[in-house]
């Protein structure tokens, strides 16, 4: 019978080792320190069995998320699979600067109950996390993937977090509405790039992470093209993007006549997110 510690090693030849250490303790249903203070107990042959084939899968280049069906983001564990695009710490840049606004740092006004719009909702991870950590603001999120809007919808059960889903394709459905933030991670990858190839991108809803434009920018221009429609006056929009793409955010920006613009850096000192208030 193999040990804890001889089954991690030997793992450790095709994959890395705390990736490792993840798909091992996720079928022990234990933490990772479990793992290393019980290093020299033996292993369960079904146990074995399992992390065989999960390291298996993981040296063939399938994301330990959808391994192990969750990922942490924000400090909350969401559940994933091949619906959903796995959620991102640069992601978290997105969340500090929705915060900002409605914890009044940025806006004068009072915003605690604002209308929030996740747009491209996938796992829900955006919208959740703003609706648990802004109780008093009213969420909605939209996809056009019902697939994604099933889990974004176990998501927020499993998470107590009050969240409106709508299937929508970007504001196709929301004719009418109007919030006081909208906050977007849409598909910003340029059809052909080489990274759609390359690691988990690999295994990811094609359409999270493209939009099948020359240069990943088609969504994020219908998303500033219907914003001011959407915004209360003195609204944000917030979106993600592409390293190399802050300088066309801006300008983008600037003539759908937003003002206030910002960009903020990643922790990789990469500009990350873009946004601005409509007056």
């Amino acid at each position: 019978m193999t040990t804890i510690a001889e089954a991690l090693r030997e793992a450790q030849a095709s994959i890395e080792r705390i990736d490792a250490q993840y798909l091992l303790a996720d079928i022990l249903g234990v933490g990772r320190a479990s793992l290393i203070a019980n290093a020299e107990r033996d292993l369960e042959a079904d146990a074995a069995q399992q992390f065989s084939q999960r390291v298996a899968r993981r040296a063939g280049g399938e994301p330990v998320a959808y391994l192990i069906g969750t990922r942490e983001f924000y400090g909350r564990d969401f559940i994933v699979n091949r619906d959903v695009l796995i959620p991102r710490p640069e992601t978290e840049i997105l969340i500090e600067q929705a915060l900002a606004r409605l914890s009044g740092q940025i806006w004068p006004e009072n915003r605690t109950s604002a209308r929030v719009l996740d747009m491209g909702t996938g796992s829900g991870a955006i919208a959740i996390t703003l609706a648990l950590e802004a109780p008093s603001a009213h969420v909605t999120a939209c996809d056009i993937s019902a697939a994604a809007l099933d889990i974004a919808r176990q998501n927020a059960h499993q998470l107590a977090a009050r969240v409106e889903f709508v299937e929508s394709n970007w504001y196709s459905a929301l004719a009418g509405d109007r919030f006081d933030l909208i906050v977007s991670n849409p598909p910003y990858v340029a059809d052909g790039d080489a990274h759609l190839s390359e690691g988990d991108l690999r295994f990811e809803p094609k359409t999270a992470v493209t939009d099948g434009s020359d240069d990943g920018f088609a969504s994020i221009r219908t998303i500033v093209a219907g914003a001011a429609n959407h915004l209360t006056a003195g609204g944000w929009l917030l979106f993600e993007h592409g390293y190399d793409q802050a300088p066309a955010a801006r300008d983008l920006l600037l003539k759908a006549g937003f003002d206030n613009l910002i960009c903020t850096r990643d922790l990789a000192g990469i500009e990350r997110v873009s946004g601005g208030q409509i007056r």
